[in-house]
């Protein structure tokens, strides 16, 4: 029963915060580093004009860029664009609210 007790304690961060962790590798400062970058760009990432700055401006390679892409999303804090990008829509990249409601609708 201990065992038990314990694994789920430790578990329950993880369900609070919607299971999904940051990418290996990752952490706090790059997420921070992200949002900037991509909110200097336009919050849209999506082509190579995009990634490369991004890159840039991060010090990430690709591979992790496209990660925290992939967790901004999990997180629902960017949407997926058909293109297969992302547009951040947190922090400096947060829409105004009647896009919020009208992308909602739509969504």
């Amino acid at each position: 029963m201990k065992i038990k007790m314990g694994w789920s304690l430790a578990v329950l961060p993880m369900v609070l915060a919607g299971c999904v962790m940051p990418p290996d590798g990752v952490n706090d400062d790059d997420l921070i580093a992200f949002d900037e970058a991509v909110a200097s760009i336009g919050c849209v990432l999506e082509t190579e004009a995009h990634y490369l700055p991004v890159e840039l401006q991060t010090g990430l390679p690709r591979e992790q860029v496209i990660a925290i892409a992939q967790f901004r999303v999990a997180q629902e804090q960017a949407l997926p664009l058909q293109s297969g990008g992302i547009k951040l829509i947190t922090g400096a990249c947060t829409p105004p609210e009647e896009e919020t409601q009208v992308a909602a609708a739509a969504g």
